[in-house]
């Protein structure tokens, strides 16, 4: 076995934190709110010089390639050519609205200021994307699509080869839409009421809250390495043409 060092294995050693030199071709990526680090990790496969960032330690395999620190702080140290975000939903997502009414005010007392936050965070998120000019924002439904603009597209694990039911939106900045790798059934789960649900949202439920959202913020495998795919077509033909 040749014992030559390639240049994608020498970008998953120690790295500098964005201040080196990358050979044509490859870009640097910043994935946010991914203390996961599965697309980091998709990207790296990739060829990448790929970061993760988050206010919690890395959980992922490459905690020397993870910022724990604000975003925003990660991107002027990063300064990458492609910038992923995944901003917290909790208070964005349209799926718990009933907490917002006045009978729950007093169980919920911060809910309304917490939304107020959230929502400003997305917009600063929205911003720092376009800057970078290259890349995406993920988040489920929510009040996003009203505050800020409706998504680029809504995907689904089940349409990455995951068995699973959860619309996922994307914003999207110098990117085409993601197509679907491999489209599979998805398990859906019928109570006695008639109501619906996805097999994770269902086994996840008695998990401690801290756990659960962790469990289900994560990103599937399938919808990560085809954004690092077909996106690492795009950003590598960009940075390409600007060396040339």
């Amino acid at each position: 076995m040749s014992n030559r060092i390639t240049e994608a294995q020498k970008l998953h050693q120690s790295p500098p934190f964005g201040k080196h030199v990358l050979p044509a071709g490859v870009s640097r990526v910043l994935i946010t709110h991914e203390e996961s680090q599965t697309v980091t990790e998709a990207f790296l496969n990739a060829g990448h010089d790929a970061y993760s960032c988050d206010l919690l330690p890395a959980s992922g395999k490459y905690p020397e390639r993870h910022l724990q620190m604000d975003c925003f702080e990660a991107i002027k140290l990063i300064e990458p050519d492609f910038l992923g975000m995944h901003p917290e939903c909790t208070r964005l997502t349209v799926a718990a609205n009933k907490y917002y009414k006045p009978e729950y005010a007093e169980r919920f007392p911060n809910i309304h200021e917490q939304r107020a936050e959230a929502v400003e965070h997305f917009l600063k998120c929205a911003e720092a994307l376009e800057q970078i000019g290259c890349g995406y924002i993920e988040n489920p439904i929510g009040i996003m699509s009203r505050l800020y603009k409706k998504p680029t597209q809504i995907i689904q694990p089940y349409q990455f080869g995951h068995t699973e039911r959860k619309s996922t939106c994307l914003w999207l900045a110098g990117l085409p839409k993601l197509e679907p790798t491999e489209i599979v059934e998805p398990d859906i789960i019928i109570h006695k009421s008639g109501r619906t649900d996805s097999r994770l949202h269902y086994e996840t439920f008695k998990l401690p809250k801290e756990e659960r959202r962790k469990a289900r913020s994560k990103t599937f495998k399938g919808i990560a390495d085809g954004m690092a795919s077909q996106w690492g077509i795009v950003i590598r033909s960009r940075n390409v043409a600007a060396c040339l």
